[in-house]
């Protein structure tokens, strides 16, 4: 078997999909085999090699577009030294040579000039400038040799919201492009050298989805043979009312909510000679996924989440990935700048209340937590196969008690790791808990304060208030534990009083320190929220789902809804600021002039702007 992670995850670690799967397969007996075709990739654009094959492979192309005559005349300055740049990104080198620079090097002097703070760190941060260049020419390629590309998605358009099948059909009929022509060769290679009965692709967000289509395309054509399932978030979120069967002319199975148990069903199924239906939890072109989902053997077997082994990082490349610093902010930078090994601390959420969630589906809403003994065991058994010692647990929301058992447990070790966590901001977390956490190596949390207005709270069942969600944050800035807020507007019923409010509350707890950085999300209305069941009592009127591709996003009408455009320019802008340490004395309604008192007779909600 073959486990392949597409194109694009983050560069910085391995997506954490196929590590925990072949832990449990490999436990289970099967030969597993894993494939970061992402990294792969990643790595030859982002390579002087790959800069004279792309160069050699547009040269005929004419050069029309300003983008186009800006990659002929720069591509070889950034060829001579992208490989020490790339290195230097990696750790294994000190010395960065002087780079080319473009616009994204542009913020440098937006910092000296707004006088931030952080501005002179900025100007000698020598990982943010190589991530700077590295952003620069991502820029360049995506404008002048492949506009799919992107550092964590390719082609997200054709799947994002992707009711119908057909936009993606088309485009994997069209010739390849060059860097899907070298992804169909990195997937022929490998394909060809495993020469596997069963291949797994992992997609777990719309931006992977075309690139594993293009590498499902690859193995069916090297290998008509393979059987090739595809798992993971989309599948899951996206694909569970699935009516349009032609993507079954590309792959031989969709995998449902854990995948651990249906592909060693899978195995053992193929291995029989296809006799019978496929395993639970398996959906194919002759039992489509309402079927398949219907089976109640679907619901039956399931694995504890203290049972499943640690994941199993062999046979990936750990030395190709790298890290990048893209933003002085330290709490912002913390996602992508270094090496981080992957764990949850419990399988689903133990909140799962939340109006605006997916607490229907098994992710969400069958909560297992492991014990603090066997994560500190994964803990240590990952970081010596990995040689990292950083840890981001990827849990919806971490259990209080089970967070602190484990930072006991570590703190009484000398706190060997530093790790971070998403967490709710719950009075759990007080002074003693933050310092607690501290002790056992917790360096950042993030969590989710949503529309951050009491009233709001209440009628999305968050269950905290701002208040204490406050007094969670000043307790664990104090202990030295930075604070990442996740936030939303355009929520059904929500006000331009609402937003002004909530903008100032999060004003304040920037001014004092106890956040240190903050994104906000347009709200999206997902078919498997309990707010989608109530959205007619709410004068929420719905689309219905047309295509029979994708279903999760719902778009949707609210009469008389401000012009959420406008607001969330003004949110993104005032937050922006607040976290390079500017203009943190501005009060919120300062940042929205005119622009949030104006309203449309008729908003659609259709995710982030």
């Amino acid at each position: 078997m073959v486990l392949i992670t597409p194109p694009f995850v983050a560069p910085n670690a391995p997506y954490p999909a196929t590590p925990q799967l072949a832990g449990f397969l490999r436990r289970s007996g099967c030969d597993v085999r894993q494939v970061d075709l992402s990294i792969e990739l990643l790595n030859w654009v982002f390579s002087k090699r790959g800069l004279e094959e792309l160069a050699a492979e547009t040269r005929d192309r004419p050069a029309t577009s300003p983008a186009a005559r800006r990659w002929r005349r720069r591509w070889r300055k950034y060829a001579n030294v992208m490989d020490a740049a790339v290195e230097f990104l990696r750790g294994r080198s000190s010395r960065l040579p002087e780079l080319p620079r473009g616009p994204r090097f542009r913020v440098l002097d937006e910092l000296r000039r707004a006088r931030s703070p952080m501005a002179a760190d900025a100007a000698r941060d020598e990982r943010l400038r190589a991530s700077l260049f590295l952003d620069d020419l991502f820029d360049l390629v995506r404008e002048a040799v492949d506009t799919h590309f992107g550092f964590s998605r390719y082609a997200e358009r054709l799947a994002a919201a992707a009711t119908s099948f057909e936009p993606l059909r088309r485009a994997l009929e069209e010739p390849p492009g060059p860097l899907e022509g070298r992804l169909d060769d990195l997937a022929t290679e490998w394909v060809r050298r495993e020469r596997p009965g069963l291949v797994g692709i992992t997609v777990p967000f719309p931006g992977t989805l075309y690139g594993a289509l293009r590498v499902a395309r690859a193995i069916r054509k090297a290998a008509p043979r393979a059987f090739i399932a595809l798992g993971g978030g989309y599948v899951n979120t996206e694909l569970r009312e699935l009516r349009d069967l032609r993507l079954f002319d590309r792959v031989d199975a969709l995998v449902f909510d854990d995948g651990e148990l249906p592909l060693l069903g899978l195995t053992q199924w193929l291995g029989a000679g296809r006799a019978g239906p496929p395993p639970p939890r398996v959906a194919t072109r002759e039992r489509p996924p309402a079927v398949a989902l219907a089976d109640p053997a679907a619901r039956t077997a399931q694995i504890r989440h203290r049972d499943r082994p640690a994941p199993d990082y062999r046979g990936l490349p750990l030395d190709l990935y790298f890290g990048l610093a893209e933003t002085p902010n330290p709490m912002l930078r913390l996602w992508s700048e270094r090496f981080w090994n992957k764990l949850a601390l419990a399988h689903g959420c133990y909140w799962r209340r939340c109006a605006f969630c997916d607490t229907s589906l098994d992710y969400i809403a069958r909560f297992d937590p492991a014990d603090a003994a066997t994560v500190e065991r994964w803990m240590d058994e990952v970081a010596a196969q990995t040689g990292r010692e950083g840890f981001h647990f990827t849990d919806e929301a971490a259990p209080p008690a089970l967070l602190l058992a484990l930072a006991r447990r570590l703190a009484s070790r000398g706190a060997p790791y530093r790790w971070w966590v998403n967490i709710r901001l719950e009075p759990a977390f007080d002074g003693d808990a933050a310092r607690l956490l501290a002790d056992g190596g917790c360096i950042a949390v993030t969590a989710g304060l949503e529309c951050a207005q009491d009233r709001l709270l209440a009628k999305m069942h968050k269950g905290i208030s701002c208040a204490g969600a406050a007094a969670a944050c000043a307790a664990l800035a104090e202990a030295g534990i930075r604070v990442h807020l996740y936030l939303m507007y355009g929520y059904p019923g929500q006000t331009v009083e609402d937003i002004v409010e909530a903008l100032e509350f999060l004003r304040a707890l920037f001014a004092r320190g106890h956040v240190h950085s903050a994104y906000w999300h347009r709200f999206a209305l997902t078919c498997h929220s309990p707010l989608y069941r109530r959205a007619r009592s709410l004068g929420l009127r719905g689309q219905p789902l047309r295509g029979g591709f994708a279903h999760n996003e719902v778009p949707f009408e609210e009469p008389s809804a401000p012009d959420w455009v406008a607001i969330g320019d003004a949110l993104r802008r005032a937050t922006y600021n607040w976290m390079l340490g500017v203009a943190l004395d501005v009060p919120a309604p300062r940042w929205f002039g005119h622009t949030a008192a104006r309203r449309r007779p008729r908003s659609t909600g259709q995710g982030a702007a």
